[in-house]
């Protein structure tokens, strides 16, 4: 089948592809970035795209998890759903890990899956997918497109469906054929979707005020998606009003400035113990975070159904209320609806109950991130970071992905403003690096920093091309201890002296990023990182660190050796 030039006139009547319309359908809804690894089954959308270069950029990436990666990256990012272009069975597949980051964290998310021709179902046709048994359990929405003219109709549903409640992905099948079938121009696109908002009631915020009002020990902790800065600054008066501490979620640091005398830490793994007492606290007020296994320490600290505490918890899904939990208040709102309200909530007069409370509270969290060095033979990572957070703008963009390196900065790291903070809540490898090149791609005159252990970085480092080919202001440091280091943190609690499936062969990590024409250094100690880090932070482009640390230190606050004693005490 021959390709139609866009718009192209045929008996009298202006036609367009049906690629065509998909790309004005997402052009109509704002978007003008996109990712892919490019495949035969969606050549009618490269085609369409090929006559809109100017208006929208396609990201070309190397592997299909780094592309869904970049596209999670963008929803988290922006608000809006991240675009991603994949093929058939190997593709779809491949990028499964990306939409399952999106479902688990709440993020809005659009995967199109080029597909085989249509009556082939059920055929063996090549690479085919059933894609609804593959995506139901992690999406929001999974069709197939089979009449080119419901485009319009799917990809406006794919928006509000990714953005609307909990936020979360979207998987659309495009059979082949399909795509270069003819349409008529006059087949309506529609308008853009619009935010839908939900808000508190007046007797709801009544009886928040009436709670706050009443306990001697409350704790705020903000958390999951739907923020903007706006929702950020408008909770920043609401807990002043009122002099409420202030928790964020695992690792949603950037939520509330981690500066301000009423922060007192973040909930999550490896955070402050001071903060793991949550029956300490008589009023818990939760905001857009789920009470998740890591929240609660695997459900440990609060009685199921029925919590001790008072709870007050605030939800875009109202499906996350009451489901291990029951709370004194639920509220089902989305972040910057609610915290609009709670700003103009009137604080009681006169100084809270819980100034003792409050103190206690941050100046346990400022002695928890004063850094413990745990090594005087290798590089520490305590004091890496610590020199970051001392070093870099405010409006660095922190990328991390998994593993016990992420716990230094998780720890030391201070976030002042929303959206510097971009890392997944469900704690997966393999994201900083492709995250870090949407980061750049999205804010180029801003400096970002990815986090990859070396287990971490082989998942995705073939991005470092991706990185070079669009000159992204990327700064990657490679946190070098030659294991899978949490791996090995586990078994040595739990079955002390047989690690097994743990030690790696790893390449010389700044050898392999000049191979790919980026400057790159080793640093052993922590001063050949801190003037590594200095000069290469001096360019624009991307350039890479290989930070090589001490084997036996296995997080913050211990050693592999210090594991074992344990354990075996």
């Amino acid at each position: 089948m021959v390709s139609l030039a866009y718009g192209t006139r045929l008996g009298g009547l202006v036609e367009k592809t049906a690629g065509e319309l998909l790309v004005e359908c997402l052009l109509n809804q704002g978007c003008k970035l996109g990712f892919t690894v490019p495949g035969e089954s969606f050549l009618g959308v490269l085609d369409a795209l090929y006559d809109r270069q100017d208006d929208f950029r396609l990201v070309v990436c190397r592997q299909e998890g780094g592309a869904a990666f970049m596209a999670e990256a963008y929803g988290k990012l922006t608000g809006r759903p991240g675009i991603v272009f994949v093929t058939r069975a190997p593709g779809a597949t491949n990028a499964s890990i990306g939409v399952v980051t999106a479902h688990l964290d709440a993020t809005p998310m659009i995967l199109f899956v080029g597909q085989t021709s249509r009556g082939n179902d059920g055929r063996t046709a090549f690479q085919e997918i059933d894609l609804r048994a593959t995506f139901s359990s992690m999406a929001k929405m999974v069709v197939e497109v089979n009449d080119p003219e419901r485009i319009p109709e799917l990809v406006s549903r794919a928006y509000y469906t990714a953005c609307s409640g909990r936020p979360g992905p979207v998987v659309i099948g495009l059979p082949d054929d399909m795509l270069t079938d003819r349409v008529r121009s006059d087949v309506q696109i529609g308008d853009p979707y619009q935010d839908v908002h939900t808000y508190p009631s007046p007797a709801a915020l009544e009886q928040l005020r009436g709670l706050i009002a009443g306990a001697s020990q409350p704790l705020m902790i903000l958390g999951g998606s739907r923020w903007s800065q706006e929702a950020c600054d408008d909770f920043r008066h609401f807990a002043e009003s009122f002099q409420l501490p202030v928790a964020t979620a695992f690792r949603r640091q950037d939520l509330f400035p981690n500066r301000h005398p009423l922060y007192v830490g973040s909930k999550g793994p490896g955070v402050d113990p001071a903060l793991e007492s949550m029956s300490d606290a008589d009023l818990l007020l939760v905001v857009g975070a789920p009470l998740s296994e890591l929240m609660t320490r695997a459900y440990t600290k609060m009685a199921i159904p029925r919590p001790a505490q008072k709870l007050v918890h605030v939800c875009s899904g109202p499906e996350e209320l009451g489901r291990t939990y029951q709370p004194d208040l639920a509220i089902a709102c989305d972040m910057p609806s609610f915290a609009r309200a709670a700003r103009e909530l009137e604080a009681p007069e006169g100084p809270p109950k819980w100034k003792t409370w409050l103190t206690k509270g941050r100046a346990s969290y400022e002695a928890f991130i004063k850094p413990k060095v745990l090594t005087e033979t290798h590089a520490d990572m305590a004091r890496a970071v610590s020199w970051l957070n001392e070093t870099l703008p405010d409006d660095t963009l922190i990328c991390v992905g998994a593993g016990n390196y992420t716990h230094w900065v998780l720890r030391y790291y201070e976030y002042q403003q929303f959206g510097t903070q971009l890392a997944t809540q469900c704690a997966v490898m393999g994201y900083s690096v492709p995250a870090a090149i949407t980061a750049s791609l999205l804010h180029p005159e801003r400096l970002v920093v990815a986090f990859a252990g070396d287990g971490c970085f082989l998942m995705n480092g073939q991005e470092l091309a991706t990185a070079v080919k669009y000159d992204t202001n990327t700064k990657f440091i490679v946190v070098n201890n030659n294991m899978y280091g949490s791996v090995r943190m586990h078994q040595e609690r739990k079955f002390p002296g047989r690690p097994m499936a743990i030690d790696l062969t790893n390449p010389d990590f700044a050898q392999l990023a000049k191979a790919y024409g980026i400057p790159s250094a080793v640093a052993t100690s922590n001063d050949e990182f801190e003037t590594a880090f200095t000069d290469l932070a001096k360019a624009k482009g991307p350039a890479l660190i290989e930070l090589r640390t001490d084997p036996n230190v296995s997080n913050p606050t211990a050693t592999i050796d210090d594991l074992r004693n344990k354990a075996k005490a």
